[in-house]
């Protein structure tokens, strides 16, 4: 992405479309949030936790607020406590992005995953993957909602577009 504003756009409807999956996660038990289930994370809440430490990890690496330690799943018994990390998240991603600019968004970030291996990305890039990679998961979680028999909604990107534009 190469523009500020696009990737504003891009975690405004992720953040609308988390919310939305968070209001009929209600639905779950506290037992049923964490039980086992499938995939690759084993539960909703495993997943969940997965997808917001890329986030954090990801806005680490650009440069925003510094995430620490991997999150611990067993830290978040709660829907409750997760969707309260995931807002403290979602300000500093927005505080973040506010401080770019469409240049900023071009800067390039070495890392690695496991010491050896060296990646590059831009800024940019790295927000754009993290926002697409959460998408991966809200996508896995509504299967896994399903396979508890709840049913998940539509959180696609069309229904975002449709209801802000006639709400904004």
């Amino acid at each position: 992405m190469r523009r500020v504003a696009d990737l504003q756009r891009l975690y405004d409807y992720s953040y609308w479309a988390n919310r939305k999956l968070f209001l009929v996660m209600q639905q779950l038990t506290p037992e049923q949030f964490v039980q086992p289930v499938a995939g690759s994370y084993g539960s909703i809440r495993n997943t969940l936790v997965h997808s917001l430490r890329a986030e954090w990890g990801w806005l680490d690496r650009a440069g925003g607020p510094a995430r620490g330690p991997k999150l611990d799943a067993e830290k978040y018994p709660t829907l409750e406590s997760l969707v309260a990390e995931w807002r403290k998240v979602e300000g500093y991603l927005r505080g973040f992005l506010a401080g770019q600019s469409d240049a900023s968004l071009a800067r390039v970030v070495e890392f690695s995953f496991d010491g050896v291996t060296r990646y590059s990305l831009t800024v940019g890039e790295m927000l754009q993957h993290a926002a697409v990679h959460g998408a991966h998961h809200r996508g896995q979680v509504a299967l896994l909602l399903r396979m508890l028999g709840v049913v998940p909604g539509n959180f696609d990107l069309l229904f975002y577009c449709a209801e802000t534009r006639n709400n904004g």
